[in-house]
């Protein structure tokens, strides 16, 4: 057998020679192999958050072609389908943007959905934070994703499930990642992969990833308010503030007079 030929970026050598399911990168200090189908086209679920963002970055990095798809499911306000739109057309994919707003009343009991449930404050691992969960949302997401994959013969799907989820996201574990890619090899003729590649990611690791990529955050939208500035006290408010403030940035969605008055307002919340 020859020698296997030296790896095109030093850091490499550890994981030499590379695997073609991986995708390798550094992170920081942090050196990264990412396991994920071995495919070279993909429809995206794009929210608009920096979540998806980020994915969306970090695959046309990859020279994958992409679509992306977006999901009016009737949620309380518009910003992430606005900002789904922006990034979009900064990264020259093609958006479905598919309008289903009539979902919130098969997706109800929760405050993403209905006006009468308030949207809950505080962290994450707050029990509360369980009525930001939409009923098996990510379940019919990815469903009507692998359709649109089928139709175009893309041979994967994609979404920005992280580990900061797990814990009051069923539909976000990684026993509903494993279960759902089984479903998806065998739903047609033709399989289609599951991407998930941030899964064990934290939200700060999602950033630092999306920093060395150059994401436009601006151009993102996290909060589940629909107000002109970010409310900077539910769940992902909170959890975006702690991701910025581990990578010792700003938040570009905010001015400086905002970040103190978010600061403010968390300390005496939380």
């Amino acid at each position: 057998m020859g020698s296997q030929p030296d790896p095109p970026i030093p850091f490499l050598s550890i994981f030499w020679p590379l695997r073609p399911e991986f995708v390798y990168f550094q992170l920081g200090s942090r050196i990264c192999a990412i396991e994920w189908p071995v495919v070279k086209s993909v429809v995206l679920l794009l929210s608009g958050g920096l979540d998806s963002a980020v994915l969306l970055a970090d695959l046309k990095s990859q020279g994958l072609e992409l679509w992306a798809l977006n999901i009016d499911y009737g949620q309380r306000h518009s910003r992430e389908t606005r900002a789904a739109k922006r990034l979009a057309e900064k990264y020259s994919v093609p958006l479905f943007s598919l309008q289903l707003p009539q979902l919130r009343q098969l997706m109800g009991g929760s405050a993403l959905t209905s006006e009468s449930i308030p949207v809950p404050e505080g962290h994450y691992q707050e029990e509360v934070m369980k009525q930001t969960v939409v009923p098996n949302r990510n379940m019919v997401f990815l469903s009507l994703a692998a359709s649109y994959a089928l139709s175009v013969k893309a041979e994967g799907v994609a979404y920005a499930a992280h580990s900061g989820d797990h814990h009051i996201y069923p539909d976000c574990r990684p026993e509903f990642i494993q279960k759902v890619s089984e479903v998806l090899r065998v739903c047609d003729w033709h399989s289609v992969g599951l991407l998930t590649p941030y899964a064990q990611f934290s939200k700060g690791e999602i950033l630092k990833r999306g920093i060395e990529l150059g994401v436009p955050f601006e151009e993102t939208w996290s909060c589940y308010q629909g107000g002109a500035e970010p409310c900077g006290l539910c769940g992902t408010c909170v959890e975006r503030a702690e991701a910025f403030a581990a990578c010792g940035i700003e938040d570009p969605l905010l001015r400086s007079d905002d970040q103190l008055t978010l600061r403010e307002k968390r300390q005496g919340r939380l």
